[in-house]
């Protein structure tokens, strides 16, 4: 598995549809769930989904990361979309 770092640089400019559409899903499925991180946001997560580019895919990562990690969310179907973004990643 790579490191967190290795990830992130792999998201640089990364255009690739399989990541794009992970992102997309994961974005639209955290604002069905009104899931929140507390730092700031300029735009919802689901504008984020509806913008989506390239450069934006390690904010993302950065979320997936999160969602994944944090013991606050429950949700399996949202812990497994995390999961699949963070290895449609890996395998790009």
């Amino acid at each position: 598995m790579a490191s967190n770092e290795e990830l992130m640089k792999k998201c640089e400019d990364l255009d690739d549809s399989t990541v794009m559409g992970s992102c997309q899903v994961l974005l639209k499925m955290m604002a069905d769930k009104e899931v929140e991180f507390e730092e700031d946001k300029e735009q919802t997560y689901l504008q984020m989904a509806e913008n989506l580019k390239p450069k934006d895919v390690s904010k993302v990562l950065q979320l997936a990361l999160k969602v994944r990690e944090s013991g606050d969310i429950k949700d399996p179907d949202l812990k497994n979309a995390a999961s699949r973004l963070i290895r449609a990643i890996e395998m790009s």
